[in-house]
């Protein structure tokens, strides 16, 4: 239930018109000045205004205006918009499958989510939607925004983006569908190397964690792994603190400090370290954003993981939902958040420890491979009694070396993996 304050009963009766009595010692300073200004405008709009408006409209675009004000992730979320949210942290919803913010009055892509119509026709981090369906999204607030976005599944909806390094805006067309997220996915890139996923983080992300663990170290023990956060925009705070957890022993994880008591929090983790202390490193880019920030923060501070790819988006502010007796509620920004070492990466992000330009692996063909000593006639045969791969390994190999080509980032970490994995092999 919404607190009423001293200021919410003043501007309810300075909007009925009302004369106003002071307490002899207000508790709170009291902007009696600006709360006039507000009602002279709203009485204004009122009774000029080419068309009449209702009050409830009125007064929620005011609402709008004061939390879209204060920075770009705090938000007055309507009764759909509340709903919207709920199911996106579920993992199902509708629309085209990207995480976005308002940045200088345009629509900013903070990551298209996995397997979603966005990311197949090749929205990227970074881009700024400046157009929806011909509509220019200036002045548009992010709210209307997602809702125009958002449709019946197998509609179109055109998006007009300016992408750095282009020169002219890009039309996408995309088809809208229903957005189902898998939030976990993983695989064995090599024996003893596995490869797992973070889409997002959704309630149940750190439960699904473990269980792809679990399954991946059902065949054999795990030399080391790939944890790939790149263009995973964030999501629950409590999906983020388990995430870590289950790759640490102890420590502080990451802590929060706001205003009010209830915004200052510690995490810590507990024993114990679901990869028994195999090398782990962890894939970041520009559109791996807050939870994102949080895990990856925390395993590079306890030197648990080695942190590779592009510096991080830099969101490090903690939102809390408010909900209100009218069923919409407040995305409010109430605390920012720390890493273990007490750094904040609010607008600085968090720096790899191996930084990867984007780049793209090609694969040459070999003309001349050269002669090897299998090559030669009449030569002895190996005698140790070793078949060789099966084919399921080699088929998997290629399946590998085609999916490197494609990532060049996924290539350079298992190379370090197998490193990582050599040298505490050596080491014990």
């Amino acid at each position: 239930m919404m607190k009423i304050t001293l200021t919410h009963r003043i501007l309810f009766l300075t909007l009925l018109g009302l004369s106003i009595s002071l307490p002899a010692s207000p508790s709170e300073e009291l902007p009696l000045d600006e709360l006039r200004s507000f009602t002279e405008v709203f009485a204004k709009i009122k009774n000029d205004y080419v068309e009449k408006v209702e009050d409830k409209a009125l007064l929620e675009n005011a609402i709008r205006g004061m939390l879209e004000g204060l920075d770009p992730h705090s938000s007055y979320l309507d009764k759909e918009a509340y709903s919207d949210l709920q199911e996106g942290t579920s993992g199902k919803f509708g629309g085209l499958g990207i995480e976005v913010g308002m940045e200088d009055g345009f629509i900013k892509v903070i990551a298209p989510i996995d397997d979603t119509p966005a990311a197949r026709a090749g929205i990227m981090a970074g881009d700024l939607i400046i157009r929806l369906d011909g509509t220019p999204v200036k002045g548009m607030s992010l709210n209307d925004a997602i809702k125009q976005m958002r449709g019946r599944p197998d509609t179109d909806v055109e998006l007009t983006i300016l992408r750095e390094g282009e020169e002219r805006p890009i039309k996408i067309t995309l088809t809208r569908a229903v957005i189902q997220v898998k939030s976990v996915r993983s695989r064995i890139l090599e024996p003893g190397f596995a490869y797992l996923r973070i889409s997002n983080f959704q309630l149940h992300t750190a439960d699904d964690l473990k269980r792809e663990l679990k399954k991946l170290q059902s065949d054999n023990a795990l030399k080391g792994l790939v944890l790939d956060l790149r263009n995973n925009p964030g999501g629950v705070l409590s999906a983020a603190v388990g995430v870590s957890d289950s790759f640490l022993n102890e420590g502080l994880i990451v802590y929060t400090e706001g205003r009010v008591k209830d915004s200052q929090l510690k995490f810590n983790a507990k024993p114990t370290d679901l990869l028994n202390s195999a090398p782990l490193v962890v894939l970041v880019n520009a559109g791996s954003a807050s939870a994102s920030e949080i895990v990856a923060g925390a395993l590079q501070d306890h030197n648990r993981a080695i942190i590779m790819g592009e510096k991080t988006f830099g969101k490090g502010s903690v939102q809390t939902i408010l909900p209100m007796n009218s069923e919409a509620a407040l995305k409010l920004t109430t605390a920012r958040y720390y890493t273990p070492s007490g750094r904040s990466i609010q607008a600085e992000g968090i720096t790899p420890d191996i930084i990867l330009k984007r780049l793209k692996l090609e694969s040459i063909e070999e003309n001349n491979p050269g002669v090897k000593e299998i090559n030669l006639s009449r030569h002895l045969e190996n005698d140790t009694g070793d078949d060789g791969e099966t084919q399921a390994e080699s088929d998997q190999k290629d399946a590998n070396a085609s999916l490197f080509i494609k990532d060049y980032a996924l290539h350079e970490a298992l190379n370090l993996l197998k490193g990582l994995s050599l040298a505490q092999r050596l080491r014990d």
